[in-house]
């Protein structure tokens, strides 16, 4: 059998698409199983067990268009084609490619080209209503004869990647540090995401002076401003950032599944943190914490209700109030609890133990 298994876009969605992509490999073992991904995204999922092979679509490359990639599809001859995107491209992609079957959700006036099609969640009005995506996901797994997959999340290191980490522990002198703290500022959605720089300095600032963390900077290659702000803001010969690195987002994985905590908006590497069993203390903007819950025990999701929020725009129109009225003095007392509750549960020390307990709290 030849499984086609259309990737999600986004960085976060990909990880919260791996225990479905995990439960195709663990059904169908001696299938073929092809992921198609935008190659922006292949870091995400490099080192994993699941793929043959994998094909670029959506890119700027030559053979990476819509008509070659389904005749790369047909040459390979897909007998079942999942589609985590609700794009209609990717069902014409798998239609023009031959699958036998395409199971996707009917969405974006693509239902005629489905074979297999499921309903998204909806309100009574017909609106689609804010649910977590790892189970939408699983329901395209299950829907193929797969068992529940769960929502452990699961991501891999490369030995390159973790040589890299190596380096960076060494000269940034994190070797022997404890608690080590990760900040992600950034956020690709858009800047409505993004907490102020000086409230990710003082909270730095409070966890250094209090907790005698040493706090790591992460960042993409477009937020190597945010992070050195970050870390000239603090003050703190403790406080250093990527952003004098050649990040990847291997680089990324290793650095978070070495860290104590991260503190992080609601953009992809908050989900690395789950998957390598890190806690994490999300804060949440103009997006609704339901579509991306995961149900980690060891996460905190901060959001302040506000009366235009969650608005799910890009850019605030307004003020900014959602992230700003969040105050560092309220964040640090969730990372400095999440702290405590996981003394010693460091990467370093390999503690996998899953804490009974979880905590979700909306401030304000």
């Amino acid at each position: 059998m030849n499984i086609a298994i259309f990737c999600p876009n986004w960085i976060g969605d990909v990880v919260m698409a791996t225990p479905a992509i995990a439960s195709i490999r663990r059904r169908y073992p001696q299938a073929f199983l092809v992921g198609l991904m935008k190659p922006y995204v292949q870091g995400v999922i490099d080192g994993s067990p699941w793929f043959d092979q994998i094909i670029y679509c959506n890119g700027t490359e030559k053979g990476q268009g819509l008509l070659p990639v389904a005749w790369q599809l047909r040459k390979i001859g897909i007998d079942v084609a999942v589609l985590f995107p609700n794009s209609f491209r990717s069902a014409l992609t798998a239609w023009l490619g031959g699958a036998s079957r395409i199971v996707g959700y009917a969405r974006g006036g693509r239902s005629w080209l489905l074979t297999d099609r499921l309903e998204p969640l909806r309100g009574r009005r017909g609106e689609f209503v804010p649910s977590p995506i790892i189970d939408a996901y699983n329901r395209l797994a299950e829907h193929i004869g797969c068992d529940r997959p769960g929502c452990r999340m699961s991501l891999f290191t490369t030995p390159e990647d973790e040589q890299a980490a190596d380096d960076i522990w060494r000269r940034h002198r994190l070797v022997s540090a404890y608690p080590i703290v990760a900040f992600n500022p950034g956020a690709a959605y858009g800047a409505a995401k993004h907490w102020p720089v000086e409230y990710f300095a003082e909270l730095a600032q409070r966890l250094v002076d209090r907790r005698h963390a040493a706090i790591l900077v992460l960042c993409g290659p477009t937020e190597r401003e945010m992070a050195a702000s970050i870390v000239e803001l603090a003050q703190r010969s403790t406080v250093t950032s990527l952003a004098q690195e050649a990040v990847s987002l291997g680089l990324l994985k290793a650095c978070v599944r070495r860290c104590d905590l991260l503190v992080t908006t609601d953009s992809g590497p908050r989900h690395f943190a789950a998957a390598f069993d890190r806690p994490v203390v999300s804060l949440f903007g103009p997006t609704h914490i339901a579509w991306t819950e995961t149900y980690f025990p060891k996460a905190v999701h901060l959001q302040k209700a506000v009366a235009c929020g969650p608005c799910q725009l890009r850019v605030c129109p307004l003020d900014h109030r959602c992230m700003k009225l969040l105050t560092p003095a309220e964040v640090y007392e969730a990372a400095a609890a999440m702290l405590a509750r996981h003394a010693g549960a460091t990467a370093s020390q390999r503690s996998w133990s899953w804490l009974p307990f979880r905590w979700d709290r909306r401030t304000g």
